[in-house]
């Protein structure tokens, strides 16, 4: 936890500049197609937080939104391409991707979508085929 409950982060060439409040309610790793691809990575580690804890304190002009879907919209620099955040709305939580905020302790607590997993990992955390009850999936577990 940060010492004032504020982290500030920024995009790859620094034109945006991003600030969360208070702490994410869960930390961990996605593995669906959609991150994986948008990541351009086998696994994608996520920050979930109440929408109204993010706020662009410097270049929201530079902010470009794009959702491929109805249920994520995912923010870049349109200066550098350097990835944000992805809202979703529908679910009402924004995911701040941990990297941006350097003063955040990472600190996953399952993995999600290890159904789509190309990649397996042996941490001991629990892995969900989709996504847990409360978050719209089966709450099915699957094995390391």
């Amino acid at each position: 936890m940060s010492e004032n409950g504020t982290y500030t982060g920024a995009c790859f060439c620094g034109a945006v500049e991003i600030k969360a409040e208070g702490e994410p309610f869960v930390m961990g790793f996605c593995h669906c197609d959609s991150c994986r691809h948008w990541s351009g990575a086998p696994v994608s580690a996520f920050t979930l937080w109440q929408p109204d804890a993010l706020t662009v304190t410097k270049g929201a002009d530079n902010v470009l939104t794009y959702n491929k879907t109805p249920d994520s919209f995912r923010s870049s620099c349109n200066k550098c391409g350097g990835h944000l955040y992805s809202s979703h709305p529908a679910k009402g939580f924004v995911d701040i991707y941990p990297r941006l905020l350097p003063g955040l302790e990472f600190v996953p607590v399952m993995h999600v979508n290890y159904g789509e997993a190309v990649v397996h990992i042996k941490d001991g955390l629990p892995k969900f085929k989709d996504l847990p009850t409360d978050g719209g999936g089966s709450g099915k577990f699957m094995r390391e």
